[in-house]
């Protein structure tokens, strides 16, 4: 039997991290391939063009990470330890990754979408679908939270939307600022934003 090819997954794992790294558009498909090690023919076999790698690109990230955030925000976890198990496992990885890269890199998903959202209509979209899935793990802990009486927030969604907003800005600030220590202490900005009432003061 024949050696099964990596080449594909070599290509949209290189064209997220060189996308990622630097930017849409100063990643070329020449430097995609050189750092896949597959032939630009190869890349023309799998791909029509770049914006056509990059949506893959960002379907496999996704379905790479999905197992993880399916964990983070278990029904079986209070809600607010959904966030904030969120929270913890981001700045992990962005900090595990200024080690390697020796920069924040922020949100891949706004970094792009803010680089090509009103040229490029196909990674506008897939930026938009990967966005919603994500806004709907707040969603569903914002709403279990209210339904626990931890937060005050009747319409989950649109505090999820504003929290969501929030963090993606944080997410952007470290990236700006080189500095992923701005996300390490983010929960009690996140626990007023959403109207997390105080613990019960101790009677013993």
């Amino acid at each position: 039997m024949g050696r099964v090819s990596t080449a594909k997954e070599r290509l949209t794992d290189a064209a997220m991290e060189m996308i990622w790294e630097n930017s849409y558009g100063a990643t070329s498909v020449d430097a995609i391939c050189e750092r896949a090690d597959v032939r630009k023919g190869s890349f023309y076999y799998f791909f029509k063009s770049k914006s056509e790698l990059a949506a893959a690109a960002l379907d496999a990230d996704w379905q790479k990470h999905q197992p993880a955030l399916d964990a983070i925000f278990s029904p079986t976890v209070p809600p607010l330890a959904r966030l904030e198990r969120y929270f913890n496992w981001v700045y992990e990885r962005l900090a595990e990754l200024q080690k390697q890269c020796g920069c924040v890199l922020g949100c891949p998903l706004f970094s792009l979408g803010s680089e090509v959202c009103t040229q490029d209509q196909v990674l506008s979209d897939k930026i938009q679908e990967i966005l919603d899935r994500k806004l709907a793990y707040f969603e569903s802990a914002i709403r279990d939270a209210h339904a626990q009486g931890l937060v005050t927030a009747p319409d989950a969604r649109a505090k999820a939307q504003t929290l969501f907003a929030f963090y993606q800005g944080t997410l952007t600030q470290a990236r700006i600022q080189n500095d992923v220590d701005i996300l390490r202490d983010i929960l009690p900005a996140v626990l007023d934003l959403l109207g997390a009432k105080p613990a019960p003061a101790s009677t013993t």
